[in-house]
């Protein structure tokens, strides 16, 4: 009767002992202590919600470390995961489609990327609110896979830059001019805006 409740005490200390690691800057260790947590969950059988979790924190952590391909993986995972527990307008599942696209952008995998946010960002815009940091940071992701992409047209890069300065705007009146992500958005609005002029500006003649 008792090892269920020790299991589930290992598992707390093994969240505490990770988030202590990842705090002073242990990847490696961080990566390892959640590898085992994730391992001890699957045995004991922990509810679906509990495993994605940890992934979810597993997938963070190996994009920390570089590692893009294992945390895209990761990011895959739990966004089927979540999309087959609640279906596609869960929250969670929202996120983790975020992540997931976040992750394809990092691979410069734009294509995949843009796919993905078509469908996901009217959803996230009718069940969050179009002023919902998860909508805005879809819009922001699909913006950066538009302008990012070297196959991008003009009207693509348009896009971008129009799109950019509309999330950038929301951003500035929902967060603030210096929240985190209201001054990385800007940043890439600027970048994309520098993309369009230098693909409208003609070259010169020699």
């Amino acid at each position: 009767m008792g090892r269920p409740e020790a299991d589930w005490a290992r598992r707390f200390a093994m969240t505490h002992l990770g988030n202590g690691l990842a705090s002073v800057g242990h990847r490696e260790d961080t990566l390892s202590v959640g590898e085992a947590e994730l391992s001890m969950l699957r045995r004991v059988g922990a509810p679906e919600e509990h495993i994605l979790a940890t992934q979810g924190n597993l997938a963070a952590t190996y994009e920390e470390l570089g590692r893009l391909e294992s945390a895209l993986q990761m990011k895959r995972d739990v966004y089927s995961g979540w999309l087959e527990l609640y279906g596609e307008e869960h929250e969670m599942t929202l996120i983790s489609a975020n992540n997931y696209t976040w992750g394809l952008i990092h691979l410069q995998r734009f294509g995949e990327a843009k796919s993905l946010m078509r469908k996901k960002m009217p959803v996230a815009r009718r069940v969050l609110g179009k002023n919902h940091e998860i909508a805005l940071r879809m819009r922001w992701g699909y913006a950066e896979a538009l302008y990012m992409d070297d196959g991008a047209t003009l009207d693509d890069l348009r896009e971008a830059v129009t799109t950019l300065e509309d999330v950038e705007r929301t951003a500035r009146r929902v967060f603030g001019g210096a929240h985190p992500t209201t001054t990385e958005i800007e940043k890439s609005l600027q970048n994309a805006r520098a993309a369009l002029r230098a693909r409208e500006t003609p070259p010169r003649s020699a």
